[in-house]
This record gives C-alpha cells, sequence and structure tokens, in this order.
C-alpha cells in the first residue's frame, strides 16, 4: 500500500511540477491524474496493489470533506454576503458541466459507432 501511496503522490508532484513550468491553467493534481490515467492506459493494466489502495482511499472519500465544512462555519458571515453570486456560480456551472458531458458522451458513441461499421 505505502508503494500504490508513492506513485499516486509521485504523479501528483509531476503533475505539480509540470503546471509550475508551464504556465499550464489547471491544478497539479488534475494534470497527475490525467498522466497517471495515460500511463495506465499505456500499461494496459491496474495494479492489484494500486487497485487496492485507491479502493481504499476512495472509501473514506467522505473525510475529505470534513475541511470543507469547517470552512463553511469559519466563512459563514462573508458566503451570507456573496449568496447569490455562490448560488449563480453554483447552478450556472452545474448546466455547462451537464452540457459538456452530453456532448462528449454523443462525440464518444459516434466514434464508437464509426468504429465498428469501419
Amino acid at each position: 500500500m505505502i508503494g500504490a501511496l508513492a506513485v499516486l503522490l509521485a504523479f501528483q508532484l509531476v503533475g505539480e511540477v509540470a503546471v509550475q513550468v508551464s504556465g499550464l491553467p489547471a491544478p497539479g493534481p488534475v494534470v497527475g491524474m490525467v498522466l497517471l490515467f495515460l500511463a495506465l492506459r499505456w500499461r494496459k493494466a491496474l495494479p492489484d496493489a494500486l487497485r487496492a489502495t485507491a479502493e481504499t482511499l476512495l472509501s473514506h472519500l467522505s473525510l475529505l470533506f470534513i475541511p470543507a465544512g469547517v470552512g463553511v462555519i469559519q466563512y459563514g458571515a462573508l458566503l451570507a454576503d456573496e449568496w447569490l453570486a455562490l448560488i449563480a456560480a453554483m447552478v450556472l456551472g452545474t448546466l455547462i458541466t451537464v452540457a459538456v458531458t452530453a456532448l462528449v458522451m454523443q462525440g464518444v458513441m459516434w466514434i464508437q459507432h464509426r468504429a465498428r461499421r469501419g
């Protein structure tokens, strides 16, 4: 499990360094996750240790919401002042995410359909 955690953290570090060096407008952990995905696709297999570690982390994912809850309590007055902007951002963000997801899914289905035909 320690080795798999080291792999996950190494990819996060590589992502952080890549963002800092290149100036990409993306979070380092997201870049690291994409690089991990590409490495696993290239390898064509998910190591058992990495699978077990990922499943363990995902099973405890709710613990990561504790800091967010503390932040909501700590900045309650600011949130009360900016509630309209926050609601608008959440609604628009959700709608945009759903729309982009639907478009990507349509594209993937179209590509799969073409691959089956030809």
